[in-house]
């Protein structure tokens, strides 16, 4: 919503006569009003939320439709007279679940500012957050008022996914190889996250914020825009550091294959964007670019989910500059330092099982092979349902503590940065998943009180412990430095040990050593992501 003339902030002033929302920020594209994060004292563990200012729906890029479908971002238009930033901007068709708050659209492209800063020139941290699959950077699960307590800007964004984030074709590519030498596609979320990136690199100043000390930070398919923002070319010289939650495995774990940071090859992207396009009943791209938003979703899904089309990254040796695994040995992502981990409901791990020694058994015979069914078994033994129960749900969370540091370790050939790993497992109240995949955002972000859940005491307690940690990385690079009477949560060595967060604190084994053991010669064996 655009306006030429500012509203009276009624009472404003007598609650912070310094912040943001009480002046117009200048952007490269506009001018933007803000307005109060807050308007009541309602905000869990804040202490300053009265000076905190959020901006809304920020375009940072043109529109996806029409002609721009399956292209690069291009760039927003500028635009006359004051941009109303109170509501939501529209959200990316496939990126929701359909709920009613929001206006599905494929102008999609705009992000949300939260910033405690009195002035254009107080320089503050940013960190921009990427949110995992079915959201929206509107969901009240990624509010930034928490961080931005901590003297933080926190910017969220929405980016394309599904088909329209992740086609590819050959005419695509041709289209895209006049533009950029690359004749490849498939990559067009991945574009889209980091044009929001640049823009906040480009615009962020306006709002307080320190262009030159952007953190990345993502948790699920976040994690995954996380990790290749850490790895492209594309965003070279843009961060100076990365979060990646539930994220980073060993490059040889199959895991790699079917989770969030899975890819695809070009050659297999372009086979399957035939079949979409057929599936579509259209012969071209002119003519995809035709049809309506509900088409191009339905068109993806099949009678079974061997019919169904997951789309995801594409190794396109452009915006994903190689194979995870060259990646990391040949020294390719920036050195920055790093903080990931991992929960313990996750992943293949799931609270309050139920498998019966049968369905145990059989799924070590479709996961390993020979021996190997063996020696997994001998470590992870199992007599009856609750013992089987237990061994599975073990061995998936063995598999990603013991996968997240053997990431690390390769990480530290090449590079100097530090790695902090972490190992979640608090479960939220209210509810019967344990420690589940996502489970840590609201703690981390320290804000309980954007959700609904029957917080505890117990709860804001973790959550100011896990916040000063992940605010303190965001400022300083590491998270002690800043931390205030939290647990030493020393870098990652050659010691196999992880940092226990949630129900405890401190440094804890990865796994048994005969099992880390075991991980690393199975994974020896299989073929490298």
């Amino acid at each position: 919503m655009l306006r030429n003339t500012l509203p009276i902030l009624c009472g404003l002033a007598s609650v912070s006569t310094a912040a943001l929302y009480e002046t117009v920020v200048e952007t490269k594209y506009g001018a933007v009003q803000g307005y109060p994060a807050f308007n009541s004292s309602n905000t869990g563990n804040l202490t300053n939320w009265k000076d905190i200012t959020v901006w809304k729906g920020i375009p940072f890029a043109a529109t996806t439709g029409g002609s721009n479908r399956w292209k690069a971002p291009q760039p927003a238009s500028a635009w006359n007279g004051t941009l109303d930033a109170r509501n939501w901007g529209n959200v990316c068709p496939s990126a929701t679940t359909g709920n009613n708050d929001y206006t599905i659209d494929e102008d999609c492209l705009n992000l949300n500012i939260w910033s405690p800063a009195s002035s254009a020139d107080a320089k503050l941290p940013v960190v921009m957050w990427s949110y995992p699959a079915e959201s929206t950077a509107a969901d009240p699960l990624f509010d930034g008022g928490g961080m931005a307590d901590q003297g933080i800007v926190f910017v969220n964004y929405n980016y394309r996914t599904g088909p329209f984030g992740w086609l590819a074709h050959s005419e695509l590519s041709a289209e895209f190889e006049a533009v950029t030498g690359s004749n490849s596609s498939g990559n067009w979320g991945m574009l889209d996250q980091f044009a929001a990136l640049k823009w906040i690199h480009a615009n962020i100043e306006a709002f307080g914020g320190d262009p030159n000390h952007i953190t990345v930070q993502g948790q699920s398919a976040g994690s995954a825009a996380t990790q290749h923002i850490l790895y492209s070319d594309l965003t070279k010289g843009l961060i100076v550091g990365a979060i990646i939650e539930s994220g980073v495995r060993d490059p040889h774990d199959p895991l790699c294959t079917s989770l969030a940071e899975a890819y695809t090859t070009l050659e297999d992207a372009l086979e399957d964007g035939n079949t979409y396009l057929s599936n579509l009943g259209v012969s071209s791209i002119a003519e995809a670019r035709e049809l309506s938003m509900e088409a191009l979703i339905n068109g993806a899904t099949g009678t079974t989910r061997e019919d169904t089309i997951m789309f995801e990254a594409v190794l396109d040796y452009y915006a994903m500059p190689d194979t995870y695994l060259n990646i990391l040995e040949k020294g390719l992502a920036h050195d920055v330092p790093v903080i990931t981990g991992n929960n313990k409901d996750e992943n293949g791990a799931t609270y309050g099982l139920e498998l019966s020694l049968a369905e145990y058994l059989q799924d070590l015979n479709e996961t390993y092979s020979g021996e190997w069914v063996d020696r997994f078994l001998e470590l992870y033994p199992a007599n009856d349902s609750t013992t089987a129960a237990g061994a599975y749900n073990s061995m998936f969370t063995d598999r990603s503590k013991v996968g997240t540091w053997f990431w690390t370790q390769l990480w530290y050939e090449h590079k100097s940065s530090r790695v902090w790993n972490y190992f979640w497992d608090h479960a939220p109240p209210g509810q019967t998943s344990g420690a589940y995949h996502e489970s840590e955002i609201n703690y981390v972000l320290n804000n309980l009180y954007a959700t609904d859940l029957p917080w505890t005491a117990e709860d804001y307690a973790i959550a100011k412990k896990m916040n000063d940690y992940w605010a303190s990385f965001i400022k300083t690079g590491n998270p002690n430095t800043l931390s205030k009477g939290a647990t030493e949560w020393p870098a990652v060595g050659t010691a196999q040990e992880v940092q226990h967060v949630g129900d405890g604190w401190g440094q804890i084994p990865i796994a048994w050593s005969k099992k880390v053991e075991l991980f690393k010669e199975w994974f020896a064996t299989l073929v490298a992501y």
